[in-house]
């Protein structure tokens, strides 16, 4: 098995990120899987939604993996990291079909991001959730503030980000980032119902109306956008305060 799994079932593509060893960190490898992927989906007509999980029961996605992307120093070795997976970001955020992220455990950093490109996000009673990326003297580096800003009421989407809080689900429920929390025992079964109640079984009028905001992200130059974001973050990676955080982490 890859270290990034799909599979399709009556409309519905599961993607699922495979490293619960690594809190299914995002590496070059889930990097590369995931473009194949929606390389395939892009084009996939069969396609009525995607969902995007984590493997296991503790971790939706804790971000970038720093044992592979810590010892990145420059700023233009960090654009081209976070420029690659910014590009997919956007991908899934566009895709023709409405798209779950379904969180079925803690998700925190750039896991926050890939949550943030998804239309819906169903979360685990249990999960932690947090846009740490503050605190590490860094923004979000994937598009995840540009998606957060487009999606979510001004002032609890900048709360969300400044913040660098780390919330439970129902904290980020209030806030309105996450669109439902399920009980953990029923997790799983409960959000895939919830995703059928959400499709009626006509795939174009469902590719219709997802188009209409697709159209108003690409006329307001949401690519371009992102990719201001994510140069400010490569910046701000190479920086001092960001470079000791990473030593601290190491230290740990």
């Amino acid at each position: 098995m890859g270290k990034v799994s799909a599979s399709e079932r009556n409309g519905l593509l599961e993607i699922k990120i495979n490293r619960p060893e690594r809190r299914n960190a995002i590496d070059y490898d889930v990097m590369n899987e995931l473009e194949a992927i929606l390389n395939k989906a892009e084009g996939n007509e069969r396609l009525i939604a995607a969902i995007i999980t984590g493997s296991g029961s503790k971790a939706f996605c804790s971000g970038g993996d720093l044992s592979v992307f810590g010892n990145i120093a420059t700023a233009e070795e960090a654009l081209y990291m976070l420029s690659k997976m910014g590009n997919l970001l956007y991908r899934i955020m566009t895709l023709p079909v409405p798209t779950f992220a379904l969180i079925n455990g803690t998700a925190v950093g750039g896991g926050m991001e890939i949550a943030a490109s998804a239309d819906f996000r169903l979360v685990n009673e249990e999960a932690s959730l947090g846009f740490i990326q503050g605190n590490q003297a860094i923004t979000t580096g994937w598009g995840g503030s540009t998606m957060m800003f487009e999606k979510m009421q001004h002032d609890k989407a900048l709360y969300m980000l400044t913040s660098g809080e780390r919330m439970n689900a129902q904290k980020a429920k209030e806030l309105g980032f996450a669109s439902v929390v399920f009980h953990s025992d029923t997790f799983e079964k409960d959000a895939y119902e919830y995703i059928r109640k959400s499709l009626i079984p006509y795939p174009d009028v469902i590719r219709a109306y997802k188009k209409v905001q697709i159209n108003k992200w690409v006329s307001s130059g949401l690519k371009k956008r992102m990719q201001e974001e994510i140069a400010q973050c490569a910046e701000l990676w190479a920086g001092e305060d960001h470079l000791n955080a990473v030593r601290q982490f190491f230290q740990k």
